[in-house]
């Protein structure tokens, strides 16, 4: 955010905005600028004339701008607060001018801070100025300053390439679904086009809500996530209309347990979302996975191992103005950290500086034959000797000729290792989707049978797509992975674009078999379950599994030769091991159930 006067030690306070606004309809013109009161539209039309010149400024002179709004009244303090205004500047500058600038702009900040400062002043207008880069919004996010963000959606836009309307959709979707149960939404997460800098006007909005279902007692956690998910699309609509935009709001629905799972089992949707993802609402489960994505602490990614390598590229730069300490540490640092990368990228966990030299030595040249002795011999020299030796205080200097010959060792190592990551990712190209192809194939199998490929693809056809329930690119994508496969067999390599088209159209592939199973499981789950009436109208549910169940007051029964204790858990295995076979109710059953319950009804 630009700052118009240095900045204080002391950080400000912020308060949290209240969800509840979106709801209130006195306000939604605020929301929704084609919903203002005649009298809103009379100030907002007053105020977009004293801005226009500064608009048609901007637009002008910085055609990549991506959006210029004026943020709401009701939000002004918090922006108050951020920049630190006096009393005095309130009053003199009381409206604030947000304008937003793609990244490629970062190098440029400071000098058209300065300039639509100074045309500001020109018009004197009372307009504060909140200047940003893109990637600034979302480290707002990651920040947990949520609302500030929530300010900046609400913001009236003069001028939108696509973030304003999608953030206002989407802050708009969040706070109706914490209004109807809050206490299930653990995070609310944007991602997609948004964060890449890739949004236009019409741009869908993906967003994930993460439910907590580590307290659920009363029901299977399967019918929660769907009760919760029908009114989590329910409100997409109003959200939508509320906002004013063309962006469609496009939901992913997890719960925690099994989110958590899939981060632990690498799952490749859930780490994709967790890379791309940035909160608009988090209870403290989301940021810290992310963080610890970010610092290459989890398992490797195509950012991390970019990160690591930039270290190397830098390394020449920032010898010929350092000193000499702070140039054995770059050094060091600009070697071993991709270094590192290349065992993460190979599939070993992140090692210790002593290690890395070990492991370098055993995995690339030792075992896989793939890298000459003397590339090993420069991370062995650098680490241990200088690096290891200045930190112990057995280097205690180095000479102009060590300096130089350190950095034309550390540029042909980091030269060299560039080729070895193309290496090895041809090789974990091909690992990478035996894995995406043994994954798909082994669910189809689960649902239509023990059958070979083409056969499989046949009935997904006729089950899935011909019958609306998948997207019909997805037929394709498994014909790709066939075919593929036979390329894999043949030495031929698949072009880079194309696998990693694929491989994101499987991860969504996998998704929708994963999430057909589950609906074809929980209409299964619906067929078991019948409702018993009793003692004045009280209900009971009678699950009619092998053993049958019986639920009473949130108490859970066993019916084997009689009714014996159980609890939810065991109740929850039972029914995932369920493979829709019918159970009869017989006079047995019926006998033990009216001996716990008196005489009761059936209703089906």
């Amino acid at each position: 955010m630009a700052k118009e006067k240095p900045k204080e030690e002391t950080s400000p306070e912020y308060t949290t905005l209240d969800d509840k606004k979106y709801q209130n309809p006195d306000i939604q013109g605020q929301i929704n600028p084609s919903k203002l009161t005649p009298e809103q539209e009379k100030e907002m039309q007053k105020v977009r004339e004293q801005l226009d010149s500064v608009k048609e400024y901007i637009i002008k002179k910085y055609k990549s701008v991506s959006s210029i709004g004026i943020i709401p009244p009701q939000v002004a303090h918090i922006f108050d607060d951020e920049n630190e205004l006096t009393e005095e500047e309130k009053k003199t500058k009381p409206m604030h001018l947000l304008v937003v600038f793609p990244d490629d702009k970062e190098k440029e900040f400071n000098e058209i801070k300065a300039d639509l400062i100074k045309k500001i002043a020109e018009t004197k207008q009372p307009i504060w100025l909140n200047l940003f880069i893109e990637k600034d919004l979302w480290e707002i996010c990651m920040d947990s300053k949520y609302d500030i963000i929530e300010g900046i959606g609400m913001s009236f836009p003069l001028h939108d390439t696509g973030i304003l309307g999608a953030l206002r959709v989407a802050q708009i979707h969040k706070s109706l679904c914490l209004k109807k149960f809050e206490k299930y939404v653990y995070s609310y997460v944007i991602g997609g086009s948004l964060i890449r800098g890739e949004a236009i006007k019409t741009s869908d909005v993906d967003v994930y809500v993460i439910i907590d279902d580590t307290d659920v007692k009363r029901m299977p956690r399967l019918e929660l996530k769907e009760k919760l998910r029908n009114i989590i699309y329910s409100y997409i609509m109003q959200a939508e209309e509320l906002a004013g935009v063309k962006n469609k709001l496009s939901p992913q629905i997890y719960l925690l347990t099994e989110f958590w799972e899939g981060v632990k089992d690498t799952n490749p949707i859930f780490y994709t979302f967790l890379r791309d993802g940035v909160p608009l609402y988090d209870r403290g489960g989301f940021l810290p996975w992310k963080l610890l994505l970010r610092m290459g602490k989890i398992k490797p990614t195509p950012e991390s191992i970019d990160m690591f390598m930039s270290y190397g590229d830098k390394t020449k730069e920032i010898i010929n103005r350092k000193l000499l300490d702070i140039v054995i540490g770059d050094i060091f640092w600009g070697v071993s950290t991709p270094a590192q990368a290349m065992l993460m990228l190979y599939g070993l966990p992140p090692t210790t500086p002593k290690e890395t030299v070990a492991e370098f030595q055993r995995v690339f040249v030792d075992k896989e034959k793939i890298l000459e002795q003397k590339y090993s011999d420069i991370l062995e020299d650098i680490i241990i000797k200088y690096y290891k030796g200045y930190e112990h205080g057995k280097v205690k200097e180095v000479t102009g000729k060590e300096v130089d010959k350190l950095l034309k060792d550390s540029e042909d190592f980091l030269k060299r290792l560039k080729e070895l990551r193309e290496e090895i990712e041809k090789r974990m190209q091909k690992k990478t989707f035996e894995e995406i192809y043994e994954n798909a194939f082994k669910i189809m199998k689960s649902l239509f049978g023990d059958k070979e490929d083409s056969s499989l693809i046949r009935e997904y056809e006729k089950e899935i797509i011909n019958k609306g329930r998948g997207n019909p690119k997805f037929l394709h994508a498994l014909n790709e992975l066939v075919q593929i496969k036979k390329e894999i067999k043949n030495k031929k390599t698949p072009e880079k674009k194309e696998f990693e088209k694929l491989r994101r159209d499987s991860v969504y592939l996998i998704e929708s078999l994963i999430e057909y199973g589950q609906r074809k499981e929980l209409g299964l789950l619906e067929k078991t379950k019948v409702i018993l009436t009793f003692n004045n109208n009280k209900h009971a549910e009678l699950y009619l599994l092998n053993p049958a169940f019986l639920v009473i007051d949130n108490k859970v029964k066993k019916i084997t030769t009689k009714l014996e204790d159980s609890d939810i858990n065991e109740l929850n295995k039972a029914l995932s091991e369920h493979k829709g076979n019918k159970t009869k109710i017989d006079n047995r059953l019926i006998d033990l159930i009216r001996g716990h319950l008196g005489d009761f009804d059936i209703h089906l």
